[in-house]
């Protein structure tokens, strides 16, 4: 089941992502949540659909999470606002990319704890959380590169 967000709970997440990512702009999408915390975007055009009588599971890109007052973005999510962080973007090097890629998690010292958003040169590649020595990895199975490609 999703549920449309109102305008303070967008501007919660907002919000979050301002303060952890240096996030400034706006995103005009209307924010919809699924009972598993998942936020999914969709144009505000979905206002014109009959909702009540659609049965779907989910619509819209699939932006995140949001748990305990924390947005953990998917890679698209970081791909959308990443060009418009200024704070907790880590640039990684071709080895550490790869390593993410293939689902590992990525060994590194990095002083502030919580989520940052990974890049390498201009590509976004999603969502970390540093921890002591180590970026968690939260690629999903099925999105991994495969160890010889």
């Amino acid at each position: 089941m999703l549920s449309i967000l109102n305008a303070r709970q967008v501007r919660g997440i907002l919000a979050n992502l301002k303060e952890r990512f240096g996030f400034e702009g706006k995103l005009e999408y209307v924010f919809l949540l699924s009972d598993k915390e998942r936020i999914y975007i969709v144009n505000p055009e979905i206002a014109r659909l009959p909702l009540d009588k659609l049965r779907v599971n989910t619509f819209g890109m699939y932006f995140g999470e949001w748990k305990r007052g924390e947005a953990r973005l998917s890679i698209e999510g970081s791909q959308l606002i990443g060009p418009r962080c200024s704070k907790n973007v880590l640039e990684l090097d071709e080895e550490r990319m790869k390593l993410w890629l293939r689902g590992y998690d990525v060994p590194l010292s990095y002083l502030d704890r919580g989520f940052v958003i990974l890049r390498h040169e201009t590509d976004f590649l999603g969502c970390a959380r540093a921890l002591e020595g180590k970026l968690q990895n939260f690629v999903p199975k099925n999105r991994r590169v495969k160890a010889n490609a």
